[in-house]
């Protein structure tokens, strides 16, 4: 505060000249040849008072010459022909204009394999003499600009030569296995002012991870970023001071700064990025999906285009293919796609990711000899596929039956072997049979890993969207004598009235597509509606499906084409119906597994955040305060993404090979968020009222009440989107105090923009996006997109595994049709109906494939940072309000975690407690690590 104070021109003492730079004294030169110990930070105290700063200035205004920079100790002088490119847009104090002081920083560093390297690279270029040109040089910026040359102030330029510390001094003086800690000195003018950033240049030959500066431990500067080599970028690294601060608030000393961060960001949309060097945020579209070079068959439609609406993704300018110009050239063992340097998975989590990618691949030998080679691989019934998990309770129950049998040895390897090669049971299993049960499959659609599809039914028959001329008549094949009997007495008018009724309508997300999908090997599905009823106890009950095909455009008539292409199956009476029943509903849960896996998983929260990650890093400052909200929330989304386009959406990748929308997956996601996305509708409480599972009501508690009470994915969600909404709301009106404040902010209008006009430009013109016009709308907006980056993505993700990973229960790909009289397999269904759904499912070794990613994208890993932590307070250091305000949120948390395990013992409660029925667990904020179906990260990062 005391430099704050002489800036501001205010009387002061010098035991209140506070702003402590240095706790050393240094010797000064009076006119009076006396020498006077001058320190910025005094710890003495001082009899006399100075009537202004500047009398206290006037004492020591005649300095001598200043030495220089000091690194740990001992004088290193900078070479000015050696950092002259450094110079340039600053200028340095005059050393006549003031005395000059020094102030010392701590510069912490991560360690890592470039550290041993550069070391070793430091002997031989030691033993030849040839060190001159090592090190970091650093200079600090102030928040003033010289009214001389109306740039800002700097200081001396410091170098740290972190190698010669590591041979002299064993690499800092505080250090340990994961950091360490150097100490920097800088000259300044006692005129200098504020520190408010310090510039960086590498000038080793290897990228370096600065994780701190602090300025004698009052100024912070929170760094978290790899510097790379001036050699590759020849740009200046700019880090400012941790402090939150709007762009009509920036110091004059560092506008600029601001500006020319934001440029080097920004890049100039040419060239190929540098992987793991490059940290440019750009825009492209999705042509890097398919591989035209193996022929038309790789072929995939690029996503961005007026055909194929789609979120942008980042840009990595990867080489197009030489005979299709318009894709970008495939990645491969000798290259990896482009992310920005600093979303790169480093440490813990990418270990864990290495470890579990090759545990998925070992799992999976065995499963690939004995189904491609072998070609035993085919399921003959329900309970082989159980054979693929672990099952200990029944191994002990053999061993204490015939104790003598194995030596203990042989049971430890047996062990060991299956720890390794089987999968541990999902929690789906316990309490259900080889089927899905009725009732599960209602409770998987308010407390499963798809709770985003269930829709109350307001109209009956209910009716598509889809144009008629190309897909046949809109009308449903349901009618009320399929449902009647299962209303407790009601008529279908009065169920709907009631709000009893609700369907899972997949109708139109398949339909335009299954000619295709239905055309290729081993995949066969049906657009499926699914009516479900509200039970006295909560509970659905699916009471009628419906299987659709398209029309064959050279059959008989329109009537008996429906008749033909829409089938209506109801519960069973008898056995045949029994397993025709199952079927029907395995092709249900099919279609949900691909709809949650494209629309709601991938599209909704992966690729619709890219866009606003993209633009934030472009249009806003590290300075400005949302940016400082968001960012936990956006960590290695672009990293995860771009692995998603190496192998999971992309031609041939996981989804197409295991699911059944095949090689149409990015059409139906296309789709999907050209008909149906709409951003206004992903915050939590507009997305129950647009489904019909809510309705605003002023006497509920959050104004909002839902239609059917035991919904265990809204229940704990509502908790936490109110919780959330509180805090950010409280965070906005700290920074913005009116509208005006938020129309002005130009930072904060140009990512706005910027998202809606090129991250999601196929929408530009939608009438729905909301504005950004004052401190509520910012509220609305930073609410639906940490909720989307945090709770949402962990509904729809965490819980694939644990409630996903039974292939019976959620097949992603069904391989049959149902049988119809008359068919040459129907005799196979009455001979074996257990063989042959088993035979639809499925085989060994796409089970197996299909479980290891699943327990890969489930996993949560040890270094995870969850909803309410942040390991950034330090930039609110003086702002209480918002250290409160992060607080309180925190412990909200924990509370609705106590809130939401009460819930679960609640038997009233059937959706989440019972026999047999795991708890709803999705939405407590805090886990371990593993796959443990609980826990919210912060950012989308699996």
């Amino acid at each position: 505060m005391g430099m704050v104070k002489e800036i501001l021109g205010q009387s002061i003492s010098v035991e209140a000249f506070s702003f402590q730079v240095s706790t050393r004294c240094y010797t000064h030169h009076l006119n009076s040849n006396k020498k006077h110990k001058v320190s910025l930070f005094p710890s003495f105290s001082c009899s006399s008072i100075l009537t202004t700063p500047q009398e206290l200035m006037n004492t020591v205004r005649s300095s001598a010459a200043a030495p220089a920079p000091i690194v740990k100790g001992r004088t290193t002088t900078i070479d000015d022909d050696l950092i002259s490119n450094n110079n340039k847009g600053h200028h340095d104090e005059n050393d006549d204009d003031g005395v000059t002081l020094k102030i010392s920083a701590s510069v912490s560093i991560k360690n890592s394999k470039e550290l041993m390297e550069m070391l070793l690279d430091y002997f031989d270029s030691f033993n030849n003499n040839s060190v001159g040109d090592r090190g970091i040089v650093m200079q600090l910026v102030s928040t003033q600009i010289d009214p001389r040359t109306m740039e800002a102030k700097v200081s001396k330029k410091a170098v740290l030569d972190w190698s010669r510390e590591l041979l002299f001094h064993g690499g800092g003086g505080d250090n340990n296995n994961e950091r360490s800690t150097h100490k920097v000195e800088f000259e300044i003018d006692s005129n200098f002012g504020f520190p408010g950033a310090i510039t960086v240049t590498n000038k080793y030959d290897k990228e370096i991870f600065l994780e701190t500066i602090s300025i004698d431990g009052f100024v912070e500067i929170s760094c978290n970023s790899w510097v790379q080599p001036e050699k590759l970028h020849q740009d200046k690294r700019i880090f400012f001071r941790n402090k939150a601060c709007l762009p009509c608030e920036t110091a004059e000393g560092v506008k600029e700064l601001r500006k020319e961060e934001l440029r080097q960001k920004r890049g100039d949309g040419k060239g190929m990025r540098k992987v793991n060097s490059d940290r440019v945020y750009d825009y492209d579209v999705y042509n890097d999906l398919g591989n035209p070079s193996k022929g038309n068959e790789h072929v995939r439609p690029i996503l961005g285009t007026k055909k194929h609406p789609s979120p942008r993704r980042c840009r990595t300018g990867r080489s197009p293919f030489i005979t299709h110009e318009e894709y970008e050239s495939c990645v491969n063992a000798f290259m990896e796609t482009y992310v920005p340097r600093d979303e790169v998975f480093e440490g813990v989590r990418k270990e864990a990711l290495d470890v579990e990618r090759v545990k998925g691949i070992t799992r999976n030998l065995i499963p690939f000899i004995r189904t491609c080679i072998t070609k035993c691989g085919v399921f003959k019934e329900l309970s082989d596929i159980k054979n693929i998990y672990k099952r200990r309770d029944e191994m002990k129950h053999d061993d204490d039956e015939n104790p003598t049998l194995l030596p203990i040895h042989v049971n430890k390897f047996q062990d060991s072997f299956e720890d390794y090669f089987k999968f541990s049971t999902p929690h789906i299993i316990t309490g259900n049979g080889c089927c899905i049960r009725d009732e599960e499959l209602g409770r998987q659609a308010l407390a499963g890993v798809n709770p985003l599809s269930i829709k109350r039914l307001q109209t009956f028959p209910p009716v598509s969207d889809l144009d008629p001329t190309m897909y046949g008549p809109q009308e449903s094949a349901l009618k009320e004598e399929h449902i009647i009997s299962h209303l407790d007495g009601m008529s279908v008018q009065q169920a709907m009235e009631e709000k009893k009724l609700f369907i899972l309508d997949y109708h139109d997300a398949y339909m335009p597509f299954l000619k295709g999908i239905n055309a290729q090997e081993d995949r066969k599905a049906y657009a499926t509606r699914t009516i479900l009823y509200l039970t006295r106890v909560g509970t659905l009950k699916p009471i009628a499906i419906e299987l659709s095909l398209p029309n064959n455009p050279e059959g008989p008539g329109e009537q008996q084409q429906q008749e033909q292409s829409k089938q209506v199956l109801t519960p069973p009476l008898d056995a045949t119906s029994y397993w025709l029943w199952q079927l029907a509903k395995a092709h249900v849960c099919s279609n949900d597994a691909g709809v949650h896996q494209l629309v709601h998983h991938w599209l909704r929260t992966h690729a619709c955040m890219e866009p606003f990650i993209i633009a934030a890093h472009r249009q806003m400052s590290v300075m400005h305060p949302i940016f400082k909200l968001l960012k936990p929330h956006m960590k290695c989304t672009l990293q995860i993404n771009a692995l998603a386009r190496e192998a999971l959406i992309n031609g041939g990748g996981i989804i197409e090979s295991d699911f059944s929308t095949g090689r149409y997956s990015t059409e139906v996601l296309s789709a999907a968020y050209k008909d149906w996305w709409r951003f206004d509708m992903e915050a939590l409480p507009a997305d129950l009222i647009r489904r019909g599972l809510a309705e605003p009501d002023r006497t509920q508690p959050h104004g909002i009440k839902l239609t059917i009470e035991d919904y265990p994915y809204a229940n704990d969600g509502l908790l936490i989107w109110f919780a959330l909404e509180r805090m950010v709301r409280t965070y906005v009106n700290y920074y913005y105090r009116n509208g005006l404040m938020v129309r002005s902010d130009s930072e904060l209008q140009g990512w706005y923009n910027e998202v809606i006009n090129v991250g999601h430009g196929d929408h530009a013109n939608a009438t729905w996006w909301p504005t950004l016009a004052t401190p509520r709308d910012l509220t609305s907006v930073l609410t639906t997109l940490i909720w989307i980056a945090s709770v949402q993505h962990s509904a729809v993700n965490f819980g694939q595994y644990p409630l996903g990973g039974y292939i019976p229960m959620r097949p992603p790909l069904v391989k049959k049709l149902l049988p119809k009289e008359g068919d040459p397999d129907y005799k196979e269904f009455l001979e074996d109906p257990e063989g042959f759904l088993c035979s639809s499912l499925p085989d060994l070794f796409q089970t197996t494939k299909f479980l290891a990613v699943l327990n890969i994208l489930s996993q949560h890993p040890e270094d995870e940072e969850y909803i309410g932590q942040r390991r950034d307070l330090s930039d609110w250091s003086g702002d209480p309000e918002i250290i409160e305000a992060f607080y309180e949120f925190s412990i909200e948390l924990k509370r609705i975690e106590k809130e939401i395990e009460k819930r679960n013992r609640d038997q009233n409660l059937r959706n989440r407690c019972g026999a047999g029925i795991p708890p709803y667990e999705l939405l407590i904020a805090s886990s371990g690590p593993g796959v443990t179906c609980r826990g919210v990260p912060n950012s989308i990062s699996t």
